[in-house]
């Protein structure tokens, strides 16, 4: 996987502008109706998919730039913050209750976004979410990124797909979809 750190800090400056309290909210309200107490979401930028969550919850991101992390951690002082990668996350076997991305698979090429179904499936108690921008057939949006189908990359493991649908746009207007799995 290469890492391109210069687009990345600029990602992450930007990324407050970016707060999506909605799809925040969401996320939150999804976790707590499924009795999830540990959420980690890998590719936490800044933080901001995680802000809502209290005190009572167990609250881990992962990401691979440190701009972010010290943003994350400054919004978040409650959050565990760690630097790292999607392809070795530093979690025990099925020790998260809620694992999710939100438009950080689009960027991975398809090498790293197989071992990092893998390692998001080998964490995971309970639920893994995926939030990305969606084409049946992938596709290359840019030169960074790309439409993704998380549903066919589940099906070879021992999940339910509890949803596969388009998310409305007032929760989350980049018109990603929303796959939900339970962890069997």
């Amino acid at each position: 996987m290469s890492y391109n750190k210069e687009f990345w800090d600029k990602y992450a400056d930007e990324n407050e502008k970016r707060y999506n309290e909605e799809f925040a909210k969401y996320t939150k309200d999804l976790a707590t109706s499924l009795k999830c107490t540990s959420i980690l979401e890998v590719g936490c930028g800044t933080g901001i998919d995680l802000r809502l969550f209290t005190d009572e919850y167990q609250i881990h991101g992962i990401d691979l730039n440190d701009n972010a992390l010290d943003i994350a951690k400054k919004k978040l002082p409650s959050g565990n913050f760690k630097k790292g990668s999607i392809t070795d996350l530093p979690f025990e076997d099925s020790s998260i209750d809620f694992v999710f991305t939100h438009q950080l698979l689009n960027y991975l090429d398809d090498d790293t976004l197989e071992k990092g179904v893998a390692e998001m499936y080998r964490v995971a108690t309970k639920y893994i979410m995926n939030c990305e921008k969606f084409e049946k057939t992938e596709k290359q949006i840019d030169e960074n990124h790309k439409f993704r189908n998380m549903h066919e990359r589940w099906i070879n493991y021992n999940v339910k797909i509890v949803s596969d649908v388009d998310m409305h746009e007032d929760i989350e207007p980049d018109k990603v979809r929303f796959t939900l799995l339970r962890k069997l």
